[in-house]
């Protein structure tokens, strides 16, 4: 049986028609994606938010805002130290993008 589409729903949708307004969240999206990866990392490896700061050199208070909002506050460098306090390395990837869309 098909649900019943909010009204949210449709105003996202009619608003993800927009280029620009797409391209937006999709960005947001993946540095969210960089976000959920970290706190799952951290899990895996059953360390606190405290003990992944400390080794990191950073506040407890940071890593939960860069795991729960990467985009401001995350740096190739914060980046680099977060993940070599869990065990891991950072790869950086290139890919093509979907579609281009013209910056004002």
């Amino acid at each position: 049986m098909k649900r019943k589409r909010t009204n949210w729903q449709r105003f996202f949708e009619s608003q993800m028609k927009d280029p620009e307004f797409r391209v937006r969240v999709e960005e947001e999206l993946r540095a969210l994606r960089v976000g959920a990866q970290i706190a799952a990392l951290r899990r895996r490896r059953k360390l606190s938010q405290t003990e992944v700061a400390a080794r990191a050199g950073m506040s407890a208070p940071n890593i939960s805002r860069i795991e729960n909002d990467p985009s401001p506050n995350l740096t190739l460098g914060r980046l680099t130290r977060i993940a070599r306090a869990i065990g891991y390395e950072v790869q950086i990837r290139f890919q093509p993008r979907r579609k281009e869309v013209a910056t004002r």
